[in-house]
């Protein structure tokens, strides 16, 4: 009898170890986030590293988007580095991609290039293609003239982050500017770049920024933050992010000194008052759509 009772306790024991696993497997499967907490930190890997685990994005999270918003939250506590890239020569050494530390702005473009890729060198020919501007026969050669310096710039006119501020709300509650991009007050060029661009950018002021507006976003969308005393400059956009799931921020913070993932109504309005006096959010589109 008490061996029958021995042999029952541990079937029952084996049962509840098989459905303990089973419950593991299927929210392993239903939790995707929990495969990328799994993965090693992105910025401690090597090229062929990350070679090998780019195409298991593409199989875990076949939407683009969903890739997209996995490839973030992947890079949440890589270093801060502010313009980390470059075109290995000439006027910027830096490298052309770079996963192992991140500004605002490289956090987007890496996260746009590897999320296309399949491999380390796929990545890097897809950086190109995003961060520099198309020459006469629509090619993009990586110079430090042709790179999109200017965020504003690459959200009006760049295929790959399209404005859509105007559509989040009415137009009577906007602000608008009339700016020449990297034109100081003095005239004088804020880049040496040859270029200048006279436009007129409309965004959300900061007294009409509700998380109303947040929740009629993508669920995974950019978004970038207007300083007025920046105008001066040539200037729009100080800073820009990431928001996923219509409420949370992901961004490369020199605040923080990595990427962080915070929320976003809470990281732009402080006890102090908001941050930055506007934004403006765009939408990402893989380069397969052009």
């Amino acid at each position: 009898m008490a061996e029958r009772m021995e042999i029952s306790r541990k079937k029952i024991i084996i049962i509840k170890l098989f459905i303990s696993f089973l419950v593991y497997i299927i929210v392993g499967c239903s939790n995707p986030n929990q495969w990328v907490e799994s993965l090693p930190k992105v910025w401690t890997l090597s090229e062929n590293q990350i070679t090998n685990i780019l195409p298991q994005f593409h199989q875990k999270f076949p939407d683009f988007h969903d890739r997209l918003k996995a490839f973030s939250l992947w890079q949440v506590g890589k270093p801060y580095e502010l313009f980390c890239l470059g075109e290995e020569k000439g006027e910027d050494k830096d490298p052309i991609f770079r996963l192992d530390v991140s500004d605002c702005t490289v956090h987007i473009l890496t996260s746009l290039a590897s999320v296309q890729s399949h491999s380390w060198d796929e990545a890097k020919s897809k950086l190109i293609e995003i961060h520099y501007k198309p020459n006469n026969m629509g090619i993009s050669i990586p110079t430090y003239k042709s790179r999109w310096h200017y965020t504003t710039d690459r959200i009006q006119d760049h295929f790959s982050t399209k404005d859509i501020t105007t559509t989040l709300i009415s137009e009577n509650k906007l602000e608008s500017v009339t700016i020449t991009l990297n034109q100081k007050e003095d005239g004088e060029e804020f880049l040496q770049l040859g270029w200048k661009k006279q436009t007129s950018i409309n965004y959300i002021p900061s007294n009409k920024l509700t998380t109303d507006i947040l929740n009629n976003l993508p669920h995974v969308s950019g978004v970038a933050f207007v300083k007025k005393s920046y105008f001066k400059l040539g200037l729009v956009v100080a800073h820009e992010g990431m928001v996923i799931d219509q409420k949370n921020i992901i961004h490369a913070s020199s605040e923080y000194g990595k990427t962080v993932n915070v929320d976003f109504m809470k990281y732009y309005f402080r006890e102090k008052g908001p941050l930055f006096d506007g934004v403006l959010f765009f939408s990402f589109h893989p380069l397969s759509e052009k």
